[in-house]
């Protein structure tokens, strides 16, 4: 098989010898076609505490904004923007968070990786760089995304900072009953932040579970196609009251059918919550 660079070569002195607008012309589609950006997903993990949130912000420091600037660098100023596959708001975390950028010639990966690692802050990490499909997104081909949320009720000044402490009682079998019921739920309108942007509250939620993962620390763990603004910490605010007795499980239920992000309840901190895992089917990635 002939290299891109020596098909180029043997074109342009061909088209050169033969002087023909057509032989030029096909050379022209040849160089656009095997020159295309090639696009490669990042995968990241970051502590959200010191960040205004994943997407870039006119006026405060934001993850993307720092793999942007380090992507530059390192690629020599060529334009290499990420798109995220989500946005996680201002002190919320990501165990995993995958973007995707484009770049005209090939990259080694685990030489990026490494490179990144040297010059991003110390809360961010870049885990792998892996070559997908020119039309993959992380966003758009995303098939699921989990997010956990931890809570704990004695004072312990080692979860402040990862778990929001709860100083009343939980009823945790309860808050699993109507945790149980958003699997039936189509519409997130209740508890979805208001006056955003997106087109529909429609979401599927295919598992939602409480988990007690230590002697005084349990575990949210939900997963869905996708997610809207403020959605997991405002339906964990909304167990919440479930699990001190203020909501029976079907005033849960109307909560979700009233529509109405003011009937359901508080939004939980932030700080607590970590984008965990994205799925993507296993043929967008090329081997």
């Amino acid at each position: 098989m002939i290299a891109p660079w020596s098909m180029i070569h043997y074109l342009f002195f061909y088209a050169f010898l033969n002087s023909s607008a057509s032989y030029l012309v096909w050379l022209s589609l040849c160089c656009y076609f095997v020159f295309l950006s090639m696009r490669y997903f990042i995968y990241l993990s970051y502590d959200g505490t010191a960040y205004h949130g994943w997407q870039v912000q006119p006026n405060a420091v934001s993850v993307q904004q720092k793999m942007n600037e380090c992507l530059t660098k390192l690629l020599r100023g060529k334009n290499s923007d990420v798109t995220g596959a989500g946005r996680t708001d201002a002190g919320v975390h990501a165990h995993m968070m995958v973007a995707h950028f484009d770049i005209d010639e090939p990259l080694d990966g685990a030489w990026l990786t490494d490179k990144l690692n040297r010059i991003l802050p110390q809360d961010i990490s870049v885990n792998k760089v892996v070559r997908v499909r020119d039309e993959a997104h992380a966003r758009f081909d995303a098939k699921a995304r989990t997010y956990h949320y931890w809570v704990y009720t004695q004072k312990n000044p080692f979860n402040r900072q990862y778990a929001t402490r709860i100083t009343f009682p939980l009823n945790f079998q309860r808050m699993n009953e109507a945790a149980a019921y958003l699997l039936q739920v189509k519409d997130f309108t209740s508890f979805s932040k208001l006056h955003t942007d997106v087109k529909t509250n429609l979401c599927k939620v295919t598992h939602a579970e409480w988990t007690r993962v230590g002697e005084d620390l349990w575990q949210f763990e939900i997963t869905a196609d996708r997610f809207l603004r403020n959605m997991v910490r405002a339906v964990v605010g909304t167990l919440i009251e479930v699990g001190r007795g203020k909501l029976s499980l079907d005033d849960f239920k109307r909560v979700v059918a009233q529509k109405d992000r003011c009937a359901a309840g508080d939004s939980m901190p932030g700080n607590a919550l970590s984008l965990v895992d994205i799925k993507y089917e296993e043929e967008i990635f090329l081997k």
